[in-house]
């Protein structure tokens, strides 16, 4: 059976996640219907990782396995046929080997949240973005993210329900920026490394706003990673400001 990558953007905000559910709307439920109108029978398709209720990909990657061989350009284009109206788009496939795999054949992850700092609410970014209606620190916050980079027993920053065997990760890169939006001043996270926790990246970005805001000082930060308690977490930010940026493989599987 030929395995073809997909590289997928979508919206979070109509969905339950990533994951296939029973009884609610999911991304991989989407993807899995408009696959078995080009083909009967069941599919099931694997991601590269499985985004939360409400958190975007601009560059989520996942396979499917196809009975007959399809040209990458007339799959990702009858893919996007039967997806609509739903907000997901196949923006790039591509044949790989039967050994490849979405998720582990994987090197690293990056994720990027967007925040809003403005006090009238987002109407056009309205579900795209965290809008905080107060001025943030972005030096302290740069300074108090910088604590969070490399190895670390990631306790603090994990959801309690994480099914991850270990809470040990190192983290590549946590750089914030100040960029200006179409809807007013946004600050961008970004956020890379091989593997993520459940909930991390929202819990370091919740934390975070807490230094920016004035409420926290970097070391409280630093304090709360060491302490490797849930409790010591600051709050958990919503997802609507969250994308799946990109996953990145050995060989990249759209670049021929």
């Amino acid at each position: 059976m030929p395995r073809y990558a997909l590289k997928v953007e979508y919206q979070g905000a109509p969905f339950a996640g990533w994951q296939r559910q029973k009884d609610q709307p999911s991304v991989q439920g989407a993807i899995e219907a408009a696959l078995a109108r080009l083909e009967p029978g069941p599919h099931t398709i694997a991601a590269a990782g499985r985004t939360d209720a409400g958190v975007h990909a601009l560059g989520q990657v996942a396979q499917c396995d196809m009975r007959k061989t399809w040209d990458p350009f007339r799959l990702s284009e009858a893919l996007n046929h039967h997806l609509k109206p739903a907000p997901v788009a196949i923006i790039g496939a591509a044949a790989v080997a039967d050994d490849w795999h979405a998720r582990f054949s994987a090197l690293e992850r990056r994720y990027l949240f967007r925040l809003l700092t403005r006090r009238a609410p987002a109407t056009h970014d309205a579900g795209q973005v965290w809008r905080v209606g107060h001025p943030l620190d972005v030096d302290a916050m740069q300074e108090a993210a910088n604590l969070l980079l490399g190895k670390h027993d990631f306790t603090t920053f994990r959801s309690s329900i994480c099914q991850a065997a270990s809470p040990v990760k190192t983290l590549d890169e946590l750089r914030i920026e100040r960029v200006e939006g179409l809807s007013g001043p946004e600050i961008h996270f970004h956020v890379r490394a091989r593997s993520f926790l459940h909930n991390q990246v929202r819990s370091f970005v919740g934390t975070l706003e807490r230094v920016g805001a004035g409420s926290w000082t970097p070391q409280d930060v630093g304090d709360a990673l060491s302490a490797r308690d849930r409790a010591a977490c600051g709050p958990v930010c919503p997802p609507q400001g969250l994308y799946l940026a990109a996953v990145k493989y050995p060989t990249d599987p759209f670049v021929h």
